[in-house]
């Protein structure tokens, strides 16, 4: 069953991906009445999560706010297909780092690097910057279901020379790679809800009180690797761009857990400045201190 949803969905991906970036925007908003108005995809959820999380908007506010999130993630998407068959000329057209010398500056030192980044903008494109760097590029995810699209959005990403691991080899993997003295960067998005089993931190994330990642900041002092948070910002429809912002050099040196509020602060600053780029889908605050 796996195969044959793959092979009736991959045809109709590829010829989307081939579409100008014009006609697949004018798609993307069909797309987007669907998901939005006939569907209701998660809109109960990200209804409530904008609720929580700004409720210094008045409801009209907040609705403008869910209604552009709902472009934006259909947008998202449809860039992530159009990664297909994108050239490396247009995603550098379309993605742009503005200080690659922050993240070049930290590859001399000679020690790994933990990136941290949230699920807001094109986080997609963002592994578009192994193009541009010296170590080897690793992306943590968690591996699909089906095995068929999880290989086709290993094959996307690996485009941009990026390496996909799932979350349950992330350890083994930097162990070997350390063994082996192999400089690598290590791209974590930690800003979604830990299952509480496995929560060892609670703080204020947009004001509530809940249990948050602290994978990254571990594996930091674990293995000592500079940190780094990735900025990203959507400037228009289709175009991004990328600030590297440095977290901590000596990260065993750091309190424990100051590494991870630092980055949610981050991660905050951008949601206000622009509330409508950030994945609201995600049950975010399924587990908070009433």
């Amino acid at each position: 069953m796996q195969l044959l949803l793959y092979l009736f969905l991959y045809p109709i991906f590829w010829l989307i991906s081939i579409l100008p970036f014009r006609l697949l925007y004018v798609f993307s908003d069909g797309v987007c009445f669907l998901v939005y108005n006939v569907f209701g995809y998660r809109k109960k959820v990200v209804r409530q999560n904008i609720a929580l999380a700004l409720p210094h908007l008045s409801e009209k506010e907040r609705f403008i706010v869910e209604k552009k999130f709902y472009h934006h993630l259909c947008d998202m998407f449809l860039e992530m297909v159009k990664t297909m068959t994108i050239s490396q000329k247009e995603i550098d057209k379309r993605f742009l780092f503005t200080n690659l010398e922050v993240y070049q500056n930290l590859e001399k030192k000679g020690k790994s690097i933990a990136l941290l980044c949230a699920h807001y903008a094109s986080y997609e494109w963002a592994v578009s910057m192994n193009r541009h760097i010296e170590f080897e590029g690793f992306a943590i995810y968690k591996r699909l279901s089906n095995k068929h699209f999880d290989k086709l959005v290993r094959g996307i990403r690996s485009k941009f020379k990026a390496t996909l691991i799932d979350t349950r080899d992330t350890i083994p993997t930097i162990e070997k790679n350390v063994k082996a003295n192999h400089m690598s960067v290590y791209g974590l998005a930690s800003d979604q809800s830990p299952q509480v089993s496995k929560a060892f931190h609670w703080t204020k994330f947009m004001g509530i009180e809940t249990p948050v990642h602290t994978g990254a900041e571990m594996l930091a002092k674990r293995y000592d690797m500079n940190v780094i948070f990735l900025k990203n910002k959507k400037v228009k429809r289709g175009y991004y761009e990328a600030t590297f912002e440095l977290m901590a050099n000596n990260p065993k040196e750091v309190p424990n857990y100051q590494i991870s509020d630092d980055f949610l602060r981050r991660v905050e600053k951008q949601i206000y400045e622009a509330p409508e780029f950030y994945l609201w889908t995600h049950k975010r605050w399924k587990h908070k201190k009433k």
